[in-house]
């Protein structure tokens, strides 16, 4: 695989320091502090109480639900759980949090000191080191209409972890990577259906640059509000570049939060960096103590399921499949299910390429998910196993596989229905191989003369007489034959 190449190549004697912060809205059926929903509404809060809103004297209580989430992240990302923590105040004043501080978690987090493998170009693994998670609330929602601004605290409460990289990541490659694997862990464990569009996975990426022979980190930016693998991927790269720009023309890199412009492909100032001092943390007083038992986490431990890197090693080993084949398939936990239940039904090994080819070329073409289409993992079995059974040929599966796709039909009642069995009998095949050598004498000379090429335009000349459904391994031989 070519290798992707990177701003820090036209800059050898500099490298990048790259932190991520990625706050996962939890799939709780209630918030984080109270009763109410947990769950989206066209109408502005409505699903709303007292504690969410912010009322004086209202006390949060704490949903155990978050903690088992919380607790399952910490051991799916080899973490330390902390046996007793706690809460504290983290004060901002801004419109969506009506309390005029959210309820986070500060020195004691919830998870610590745990990593995360991704797999680099050249196959290797590389270890990202996660220095924390921690349990925390959602703010509201501000919403700007022309010279007015609405306040939509539908989402205040929703129960978040926040999952914290120590600055291990060394390039915008490593980054994508890193937020993939973590994409995938989240929804494997089922904790969160990690939506970038809706919010439910949010990426906050810090990033400075230095000269490699120096030890002192560089000033630090911070990427904000980005939802998409590839935009920031493409926000880091320019980031690098805009900093090194200004170390190399003898300015200084100013400390703020950045937002990018995936129009202009550019980032720009949203306001300077807080530090944690401007927050003023304190000890949450109306929650208790977060006691943890080694029973509650072995509980925990017995519902783990299997997780996207283990099961990248069986695939590539029960399977054998390859990596880059291994990788497309587990980064998606449902085209991981499709592809082991297909292989439930059929063990030939041409239902990845139909996988990888077929379907996914169908679902982008059409724009829908996998739980929409109508070829099943098993009537995709069944569709191969005409072809390897000699009853269809491949182009006539791809004519069946469109018509599966489309009516959910049965792709053995498809071909009988439509008369596309094969042609497969050298007794049928051979007059129209005559046929068309007969009808392309000159084609004939040149072919005899040494160009061999034109094999494929009589391959194709007989397919089309056979409307499609010639064995083209069956034409070949006789077309040897007989040239």
């Amino acid at each position: 695989m070519e290798k992707t190449t990177s701003i820090l190549d036209s800059y050898p004697l500099y490298e990048a320091v790259i932190g991520i912060e990625v706050h996962v809205q939890l799939s709780t059926k209630s918030k984080i502090f109270c009763t109410c929903a947990n769950q989206s509404s066209q109408e502005p809060n409505k699903n709303i109480c007292e504690v969410c809103a912010g009322y004086p004297g209202s006390l949060p209580v704490l949903n155990k639900q978050v903690v088992n989430y919380a607790i399952l992240a910490g051991l799916a990302t080899h973490s330390s759980i902390t046996k007793c923590c706690g809460f504290a105040r983290k004060h901002y004043f801004y419109p969506d949090l009506p309390k005029g501080y959210q309820i986070t978690q500060d020195n004691d987090p919830i998870c610590c000191n745990g990593y995360i493998p991704i797999r680099l170009e050249d196959g290797s693994v590389k270890k990202i080191r996660i220095s924390r998670i921690h349990m925390e609330e959602d703010a509201g929602k501000n919403m700007h209409v022309g010279d007015k601004t609405y306040v939509d605290l539908n989402r205040a409460g929703t129960p978040l972890l926040e999952i914290v990289t120590c600055p291990d990541i060394a390039d915008a490659y490593e980054a994508k990577a890193y937020l993939k694997a973590l994409h995938s862990l989240v929804r494997y464990l089922h904790i969160s259906s990690a939506n970038m569009e809706e919010g439910a996975f949010r990426a906050d990426t810090n990033i400075s640059v230095r000269k490699k022979d120096s030890d002192k980190l560089g000033t630090r930016c911070e990427l904000k509000n980005i939802n998409s693998f590839k935009y920031i991927s493409d926000a880091i790269e320019y980031e690098i570049a805009r900093q090194i720009g200004l170390i190399e023309s003898g300015k200084s890199v100013t400390q703020q939060t950045l937002l990018w412009d995936s129009k202009q492909k550019k980032t720009f100032p949203m306001r300077s960096k807080e530090d944690a001092a401007d927050y003023r943390y304190l000890q949450e007083p109306d929650l208790p103590l977060l006691e943890l038992t080694d029973e509650w986490i072995a509980n925990i431990k017995d519902i783990m399921p299997e997780l996207p890197y283990e099961k990248f090693d069986r695939f590539c080993k029960e399977y054998r499949l390859s990596p880059y084949e291994a990788e497309i398939l587990v980064e998606d936990i449902s085209l991981a299910r499709y592809f082991e239940e297909s292989r439930k039904h059929s063990s030939s090994k041409q239902i990845i390429n139909w996988i990888l080819r077929d379907v996914l070329g169908y679902l982008k073409e059409n724009n829908i998910s996998l739980i929409e289409l109508k070829v099943s993992p098993e009537k995709l079995s069944s569709l191969i196993e005409l072809i390897e059974k000699n009853v269809i040929n491949s182009s006539v599966a791809k004519e069946v596989f469109e018509i599966i796709a489309q009516t959910g039909k049965d792709p053995v009642d498809i071909v009988k229905e439509k008369g596309l069995e094969q042609i497969g009998s050298a007794d049928e095949l051979e007059p129209i191989v005559k046929k068309v050598i007969q009808d392309n004498v000159h084609e004939v000379e040149r072919y005899k003369s040494g160009e061999k090429k034109l094999l494929g335009f009589f391959v194709g000349q007989i397919m089309k007489q056979t409307k499609g459904k010639g064995n083209p391994q069956l034409i070949n031989e006789l077309l040897k034959k007989y040239l």
